[in-house]
C-alpha cells in the first residue's frame, strides 16, 4: 500500500501562447470600407509632375488635365473557425470557449497584416545589398521616399523587425529621449499610441512586426512606406465573430471572418530595406 497519495493542481485560467493577435499595420495604410461588391477602387489624383506656363502668344492660356490613375483591390473572403465537442470542453482544462474565441481572431488579425505585407514587397525600390540596421539605412530610406515627392506629414511609417529595432536602440540617436518622440525603453507618447512595439523617430512611425518576409534571417525584408502607398478594401462590418452551440450533434464553434482585399497604389511611397538580422538568433 503506497503512503503517498499526490494530486495534480490544474490551473483554471489559460495562458495565451507567444504569437500576434491583433493587426499592428491596418492603420498604416489607406482603408477603404467596401459597402457591397468584391473590388474597391482606389483614385490617385495628381498634377503628372506638370509645371506652370505663361500666356501664348494668342491670348490665351495653355490648359492641361490632371493625372488620375484608379488601381483596385478585390475583396477575398477569409476565415477561422474552430469546433470543440461538448466532452471536450467539460473534460479540458480552461475556458476553452474563450480559447476558441481568442485564437480563431487572432488567425484573421494576423491575415490581415499578411495580406498589406504581400503589397509592401512588390514595391521595387529598396536600399541595395543586404545590411544591418544603421542610422543611414533609416535616413536613406527616407530620402528615397522624399525625393519620389514623399511629403514628411506625419504619416510616414516603417514595419520593422525585433533585430532590426535592436540595431537602432544602440544608436543614440534613436534610444536618446532628445531626440525621439516615442520613446524605445519607456511608455513614450500615450497620445500617439498605447501599444507597445511602436516607437516615432524622425518623423516616421516604427513598428516592430514578427511577420516580415524571411523574419530572424539573413535576407529580411522590411519596410518604409507613406500610408497613401497602400490601398487596403474592407467589408462595412469588418471583422465578423460568430459564436454558437450545435445542439444534435453536442458540439460548440467560434468563427471568425473578413472579406478584405489590398494593393499597392504609389511605388514611389514604399521602400524595401533589405536586412541581414542573423546575428540576432538565438544560439
Amino acid at each position: 500500500m503506497a503512503d503517498t497519495a499526490f494530486q495534480t493542481q490544474y490551473r483554471q485560467e489559460f495562458i495565451a501562447t507567444f504569437e500576434a493577435h491583433e493587426s499592428l499595420l491596418r492603420e498604416s495604410v489607406t482603408t477603404e470600407v467596401e459597402i457591397k461588391g468584391n473590388t474597391a477602387t482606389f483614385l490617385v489624383a495628381g498634377t503628372g509632375g506638370a509645371t506652370a506656363v505663361t500666356r501664348g502668344v494668342n491670348g490665351l492660356i495653355p490648359s492641361r488635365s490632371d493625372s488620375l490613375t484608379q488601381t483596385s483591390a478585390t475583396l477575398v473572403e477569409w476565415h477561422d473557425k474552430v469546433n470543440k465537442s461538448g466532452f471536450n470542453i467539460f473534460a479540458s482544462q480552461g475556458n476553452q470557449r474563450a480559447i476558441m474565441q481568442m485564437t480563431s481572431a487572432a488567425v484573421i488579425n494576423r491575415k490581415i497584416d499578411d495580406d498589406i505585407i504581400t503589397i509592401l514587397n512588390t514595391g521595387t525600390q529598396d536600399t541595395g545589398a543586404t545590411a544591418q540596421a544603421s542610422l543611414q539605412m533609416v535616413i536613406r530610406s527616407k530620402v528615397i521616399l522624399q525625393q519620389g515627392g514623399v511629403p514628411d506629414d506625419g504619416n510616414i511609417w516603417a514595419a520593422v523587425s525585433p533585430g532590426f529595432i535592436g540595431y537602432l536602440m544602440q544608436a543614440s540617436e534613436f534610444s536618446n529621449s532628445d531626440y525621439v518622440t516615442r520613446k524605445p525603453i519607456d511608455s513614450g507618447d500615450a497620445s500617439w499610441t498605447d501599444k507597445s512595439g511602436y516607437y516615432k523617430w524622425m518623423g516616421i512611425n516604427f513598428v516592430s512586426h514578427i511577420g516580415l518576409p524571411g523574419a530572424g534571417g539573413a535576407s529580411e525584408k522590411c519596410f518604409m512606406y507613406h500610408k497613401s502607398a497602400v490601398g487596403h478594401a474592407v467589408n462595412s462590418g469588418g471583422i465578423m465573430s460568430a459564436v454558437g452551440y450545435n445542439e444534435e450533434d453536442d458540439y460548440s464553434f467560434a468563427r471568425t471572418s473578413i472579406y478584405m482585399g489590398s494593393t499597392l497604389l504609389q511605388n514611389t511611397g514604399v521602400v524595401v530595406m533589405n536586412h541581414d538580422s542573423s546575428a540576432w538568433a538565438a544560439e
